[in-house]
């Protein structure tokens, strides 16, 4: 396939020529990390290519084929921190929903894995799509489905083939104007649907992360035209992906077959998965423990322990692409209207105490673990790509913001008008994103009270007023949360800036909501690098978001020795379901 200009350029910044290729890749993955409320991340290492496997029995897999005598059968046993809100892929957006959504749910392009590919580094593969061809300008994207790409064997799909009127269907949910993420896709101006087998993306201007989009778990699923009626998204999962749906009770779990037409031929390798819902960190430890559960994400403090216990036991450390903020309601008349007050806050937070607090990083790099670690700025730490290090001389004056200097907030306060403080409800999800999150979200309210100011705290429950209400900007008062595991570094200025149901801060900032749409277009690397740093600078300036420390260091996830193919496959985003788990297996 001949290649433009436009598409050598956007294969270069993604790092791989053969990115449009025709064939099914093989991605896979270390236990998602998004299971404890973020997605698996940050290995080093660089690309290899999997030829298609034919798994056999019993043997250990090799550096050059993973899947050499694999073991077919059995239950991959997993943990999830609580219920999703909605089983609807496009009822939420929250990270629980996605990541049900990838058991059952393709894309038309999703992540590649494999041995030697850092998690920051997985690039698009092709999922329901065979190939894409960009034109030349980069404005149309024209786009071929798979001939086997086919739905469960289910009523009332029944197996049928997956066409572009599924497609269509499916992007008219994305697109809805209700839909919190459809400002995300704005930069396509349509989308044609020649024949059941093609469509044509016709984009404002070019956009160097187009398939990356695509791929992203946070936006495009492909859902059959049957359940806009016959069936019911919310109750129940039909689409293509690698696992039936089988059972859900809330509050106990939810249970997966294997998908035996999946387009991936030969794949899962497991039969079935089981998910039980434990939002308790010590009870999820106790159960993996026990051999119940065969991944589970770790607190840092529990690390030592847990290999003393199980010499065997398999620990995969990761730097997440996740980032966290404190962010403000949008009320004209409160303090933090005052960008002095902001800054206050974020020169309140000991970042450094804080990474120790969360991932135990002094502890761990004592006992001989290469734990990473760094201070997030409106892009994560973790995308070190596009990140801007605070303590780097790139960022000029503004760095100053993030350091720890109790003594200048203070006066910070005082010059805003505000020396006594002020009273205001900290509020934070509670139980949902793991125990890492909620050591850090206590002690960023304790380090606002010794700055002065009068915090009410609130852990609010995750699904009836965190993710319906307070993550979209609808409360009173100071906040703390993640932000979603956006797996294209452009999302995040997007979301954050533009005219976007999860601003959550509300922001309108002329300047910043030209750059996040500018960027997109930019296809010199260097330049666009630039970009994302003046934005990193301009918020710092600001403290619009003020970058908070959950997931800026290693966080980790353990599995059990016998399970094959968890340590050298990573994954980022949610879409572990369907670019990891179909490729694990269990020796005994």
């Amino acid at each position: 396939m001949g290649q433009s200009y436009w598409e050598r350029q956007a294969v270069r910044r993604l790092g791989r020529r053969r990115l449009l290729g025709t064939s099914a890749a093989f991605g896979a993955g270390a236990a998602s990390l998004a299971l404890v409320g973020c997605g698996d991340d940050d290995d080093d290492g660089g690309s290899v290519s999997l030829a298609t496997p034919t798994p056999g029995a019993n043997a250990s897999p090799t550096a050059t084929d993973p899947f050499a005598n694999a073991k077919k059968g059995g239950t991959y046993n997993l943990d999830a921190t609580g219920d999703p809100p909605s089983i609807d892929p496009y009822g939420n957006t929250s990270f629980l929903t996605k990541e049900f959504a990838s058991y059952a749910y393709s894309r038309l392009y999703k992540f590649k894995a494999g041995p030697g590919i850092a998690a920051a580094d997985v690039k698009p593969t092709p999922d329901l799509a065979q190939k894409a061809e960009a034109s030349a300008d980069g404005l149309k994207w024209t786009i071929t489905l798979k001939p086997n790409a086919k739905f469960h064997d289910v009523a009332p799909v029944n197996g049928r083939a997956v066409t572009t009127d599924d497609v269509k269907f499916s992007w008219g949910r994305l697109v809805d104007p209700k839909h919190p993420n459809a400002s995300q896709v704005d930069f396509v101006d349509k989308v044609e649907f020649p024949d059941p087998t093609t469509m044509v993306f016709t984009l404002k201007a070019p956009n160097v992360a187009f398939l990356e989009i695509l791929s992203d778990t946070n936006l495009f699923w492909v859902m059959p035209t049957e359940s806009g009626g016959k069936f019911d998204p919310a109750k129940t999962s039909i689409g293509s992906g690698p696992w039936l749906f089988d059972s859900y009770t809330p509050a106990v779990g939810h249970k997966w077959k294997r998908n035996p037409n999946w387009h991936e031929n030969g794949f899962p390798l497991m039969d079935a998965v089981q998910v039980s819902i434990i939002p308790e960190y010590a009870n999820r430890l106790a159960q993996f423990r026990a051999g119940n559960t065969d991944s589970s994400g770790l607190s840092a403090d529990d690390l030592v322990d847990v290999k003393q216990r199980s010499k065997d036991v398999v620990l995969v450390g990761t730097l997440s692409q996740q980032n966290s903020y404190v962010y403000f309601d949008s009320d004209p008349a409160a303090p933090w209207r005052d960008p002095r007050v902001r800054q206050a806050i974020s020169m309140a937070l000991d970042r450094e105490a804080l990474n120790d607090l969360g991932f135990s990083v002094t502890k761990l790099r004592s006992a001989g673990l290469d734990v990473k670690s760094g201070w997030n700025n409106v892009i994560p730490a973790g995308m070190t790509r596009f990140w801007l290090d605070p303590k780097s001389s790139a960022h000029g004056e503004t760095g100053k913001f993030f350091a720890y200097n109790v003594a200048e907030a203070k006066k910070l306060l005082s010059a805003a008008g505000f020396a006594n403080g002020f009273p205001a409800v900290w509020q934070y999800a509670g139980n949902r994103y793991g125990k890492d999150f909620n050591d850090i979200a206590e002690a960023s309210g304790q380090y606002l009270t010794s700055l002065g100011l009068q915090m009410t705290f609130e852990v609010q429950d995750y699904n009836s007023k965190y993710i319906t209400q307070t993550s979209i900007g609808n409360f009173k008062g100071i906040a703390f949360g993640p932000e979603t595991t956006f797996t294209e570094a452009g999302s995040y200025p997007i979301r954050l800036y533009t005219d976007n149901p999860k601003n959550r801060g509300k922001i309108r900032d002329a300047q910043l909501a030209k750059l996040a749409v500018d960027q997109q277009s930019e296809s010199n690397e260097q330049k666009r690098r630039e970009m994302f740093n003046e934005i990193q600078r301009i918020n710092a300036q600001n403290m619009y978001y003020i970058p908070s420390q959950y997931r800026a260091a290693t966080s980790w996830v353990a599995h059990q020795p016998f399970l094959k193919n968890g340590d050298t496959f990573l994954t980022t985003g949610y879409g572990s379901p369907a670019e990891t788990y179909p490729y694990r297996w269990k020796s005994s």
